[in-house]
């Protein structure tokens, strides 16, 4: 299949994951549904267009990526719909809505972003990415699933590893996958991770408890049963990938932005008030989910005047809808003054992400202890944070200074 547009059959998955902004900037102008022969599928780059899918559940049915679908296998809650996302989510769900997370959040993650916050405000410079983002964020995600004995390195480990795999989308002029060492990766960590669970998995068959995998096993099942760990281990490597990895993501990606702006840093500095705008606009500027959600048509359907026979599987670019400029003024730079519209950073519609409200809080309480410790924080001049990533975007550290 070849498009319209000769550009777009020049993409390549390096351009996307250095900086897919440009290119989608130009498909937002010429062709807000577009095959891109480098993906092997049509690719939606506009927020009405996006919004339009996820809201129509009776023509399109989500299924997950086919890169994704080679990483953690079928049964997730990212490919179930129906009845099946609905039964998925009604043991999913319960410990991550809001009612529950303000019960457990503050101390989960408070203490944590302290003891860290402790080793390093003598030090005057680090990648606060490596040494505080990522950590507040695996260990309080993983302590939340049961993990508390596993290591942060590993589950930092465990979870880069299964996105390069998911991310291993590229395909070549047959359709079929380019590049196989990202899959076999992905799957030597996954022995690595059942070998870990699979003991908890018997210790919480026998003792449940009020960890997040414990409910996944116990929760709904009649007495005496537990749920079968083919249906519970592709949506730990979900919970794995997505939980543990994007809130660091968006802490950085928020911080990033006020560092280019001085004066909005020392506003939210001073009035903590401002930090949910902040990460609002954070995860608005730099979805760290960027492109990742896939839906297919059951019918035969007309989207953005490019007609799709039934079958059809689109990716939408909730990273690009972020940045539509029908929508936001100048989308491309961070202003925490902007106003507060709703952003598709973690999706729309039904299979919205579960763990937002879970995320985000992680991600306030994590900025609100760095700025009560570190005050005076500014980039360091001579390390510009740069940002990586198609499927799931981010910045590959970001190093800081303060005087100490």
């Amino acid at each position: 299949m070849t498009t319209t547009h000769t550009w777009i059959d020049e993409i390549t998955m390096e351009e996307l994951d250095r900086d897919p902004n440009p290119i989608y900037e130009r498909l937002r102008r010429e062709a807000p549904v577009a095959y891109v022969p480098a993906i092997g599928m049509h690719v939606v780059a506009t927020r009405e267009l996006c919004l339009q899918i996820t809201q129509d559940s009776e023509t399109w049915s989500t299924v997950i990526a086919p890169s994704g679908g080679r990483t953690f296998g079928t049964g997730t809650v990212l490919d179930s719909n129906g009845e099946r996302h609905r039964k998925l989510r009604e043991w999913i769900d319960p410990q991550l809505r809001p009612a529950a997370v303000d019960s457990y959040v503050e101390a989960l993650v408070r203490p944590q972003a302290r003891s860290i916050l402790e080793r390093i405000e003598e030090l005057g410079a680090v990648d606060i990415q490596e040494a505080y983002f990522a950590p507040v964020s695996v260990r309080a995600v993983g302590d939340l699933m049961g993990l508390r004995n596993v290591p942060s390195e590993t589950l930092v480990r465990w979870f880069q590893t299964l996105a390069l795999s998911y991310g291993n989308a590229e395909v070549d002029e047959n359709g079929e996958f380019a590049h196989a060492e990202p899959f076999e990766a992905g799957d030597r960590i996954k022995e690595e991770i059942v070998a870990t669970v699979d003991p908890l998995l018997d210790h919480w068959t026998r003792n449940p408890d009020h960890t997040l995998i414990s409910h996944w096993l116990h929760d709904g099942m009649p007495e005496g049963q537990v749920r079968e760990r083919s249906e519970i281990y592709p949506n730990i490597y979900v919970f794995l990938l997505g939980a543990l990895q994007e809130p660091g993501h968006v802490m950085t990606t928020t911080l990033a932005g006020l560092l280019q702006h001085p004066d909005q840093l020392e506003r939210v500095v001073d009035d903590p008030d401002l930090l949910p705008r902040a990460v609002n606009e954070g995860a608005r500027w730099v979805a760290p989910i960027w492109s990742a959600a896939v839906k297919v048509a059951n019918r035969e359907v007309t989207v953005g005047g490019v007609d799709l026979p039934a079958g059809t599987p689109v990716i939408l670019a909730y990273g690009s809808a972020n940045r539509d400029e029908t929508v936001w003024a100048n989308p491309d730079a961070y202003d925490v003054d902007r106003p507060v519209m709703p952003h598709l950073a973690f999706g729309a519609g039904k299979h919205a992400c579960a763990g937002t409200y879970l995320g985000t809080a992680i991600v306030r309480i994590a900025l609100e202890e760095l700025f009560e410790t570190i005050p005076n924080i500014e980039p360091d001049p001579d390390r510009t944070p740069s940002f990586w990533g198609w499927t799931f975007r981010g910045p590959q550290g970001l190093h800081v200074r303060w005087e100490v």
